[in-house]
């Protein structure tokens, strides 16, 4: 077709930028090593004969997502060999933590000839993708390979459903290649209809990242560091922040510290190539700062615990007292990551107002006083009267984890919805 033609040749011009970008050398970031040839298709063979459901998890924030939907489904089919494919390194290592679970491969980039060698090598049955990564030649191929395409946990956002109506002709190729598209809730699938998809392609399952299960391990790991940093000093945690507002964070702590001059700040950058950075910045902002890394003891005279590791959110979130949810400063730059995980560890959540990647989720919890909506020059008195009123700081608790409860469920109903039994 055309319009297909036309796009790959667009990709051909800009993948140099896209790889360079993905390949790039940068402080923390895991190496993709000799595995880089993956993305261009050549994928080694799965270690089992049987034909794999395939999962697609672009990288971290779609790999956690997609972490109980795998266990379930395996819980259902211990024996469905399972393949996830991520684009980053990042992801990759998110996904190593399930360990025999499944087999991780890097998804090739989308030119016909990586995704065919990718195909053949595989043989999936099913391709399930997490949230919407939208490919193309990728789609093309599968589905000429008579393989069903399922969109899980699916979410478009209106500042995202715009940017796709300005290429519709696209869209209107990528939708007939579509099998179902299970929507987190009714305003995703009012945005997908709005851009030609079938009303009967479309369901509403839920968001999966209501069925979030805290394990005792993680609670424990994070009542343990609680107490290495201390007991009775106020702690909170800016979680997954980016370029441009670890300042405004570091600002409020220094209100904070006026009030309350033995309080602790965990901070936790979300890509790990800014680690050193930030850390830098703590430092020139005259902080007295430790890295988890360096297992340097923490004193009452820390004032800043930069969280330089991955995977370890729960744990972290889990040992504070108040949660400021990150991406949320920067208008429409990001939109906000997933206030779900503190609300479901028991901890009380500050947000910024930019929030659209996640706008039912926070609007439900902003009407059940389960979160607290912070411009920049808010946040240090939203954290001081969280710190200093109990019962206020119980109340917003309470109330995000009744949000939670209500609405889990999805994951059974999006696994039904799945039809794996039919491939």
């Amino acid at each position: 077709m055309l319009i297909r033609f036309f796009y790959t040749l667009v990709l051909a011009l800009v993948a140099p930028l896209l790889l360079f970008g993905l390949y790039k050398s940068k402080p923390n970031k895991p190496k993709f090593g000799k595995r880089w040839k993956e993305h261009f298709g050549i994928t080694p063979k799965l270690t089992s004969n049987q034909r794999p459901i395939w999962i697609h998890a672009v990288s971290v924030g779609e790999s956690i997502a997609a972490t109980p939907f795998i266990k379930e489904i395996k819980k259902q089919k211990p024996d469905q060999p399972i393949i996830v494919t991520t684009t980053t390194s990042t992801g990759a290592e998110q996904i190593a933590k399930l360990g025999s679970l499944v087999e991780h491969r890097y998804m090739p980039i989308d030119f016909a000839f990586a995704v065919k060698g990718f195909l053949k090598a595989i043989q999936p049955k099913k391709m399930l993708i997490i949230e919407t990564e939208l490919w193309p030649n990728t789609l093309h191929q599968v589905s000429k390979f008579g393989i069903p395409i399922t969109v899980v946990n699916a979410r478009l956002s209106e500042k995202s459903r715009n940017n796709y109506a300005k290429f519709q002709p696209v869209f209107n190729i990528i939708e007939p290649y579509l099998t179902k598209i299970l929507c987190q809730s009714q305003s995703d699938a009012d945005h997908f209809e709005s851009l030609g998809v079938a009303k009967s392609k479309l369901a509403i399952t839920g968001s999966i990242k209501f069925d979030i299960q805290i394990s005792d391990e993680v609670r424990a790991k994070g009542k343990a560091l609680r107490s290495e940093l201390g007991v009775k000093r106020p702690v909170w945690i800016a979680a997954s922040t980016h370029k441009g507002e670890d300042e405004k964070i570091l600002d409020a702590h220094k209100d904070i510290l006026s009030v309350h001059p033995n309080a602790l700040l965990i901070l936790v950058p979300r890509h790990p190539e800014r680690f050193d950075c930030v850390f830098e910045l703590c430092n020139n902002a005259r902080f007295n700062s430790v890295r988890r890394t360096t297992n340097q003891s923490v004193t009452t005279e820390t004032q800043v615990y930069l969280a330089d590791t991955m995977g370890e959110m729960l744990i972290l979130m889990g040992s504070a007292d108040v949660c400021f949810m990150g991406g949320s400063l920067l208008g429409d730059k990001v939109g906000g990551h997933n206030v779900l995980e503190p609300a479901a560890l028991g901890v009380a959540v500050v947000n910024g107002p930019s929030y659209y990647n996640f706008k039912d989720i926070t609007e439900e919890l902003i009407i059940e006083g389960g979160i607290k909506i912070s411009k920049p020059q808010e946040i240090s008195n939203n954290i001081i009267n969280l710190i200093n009123d109990e019962n206020l700081n119980r109340s917003i608790q309470q109330s995000a984890q009744n949000v939670v409860k209500r609405n889990q469920g999805s994951l059974v109903h999006t696994i039904a919805l799945s039809k794996l039994e039919d491939y």
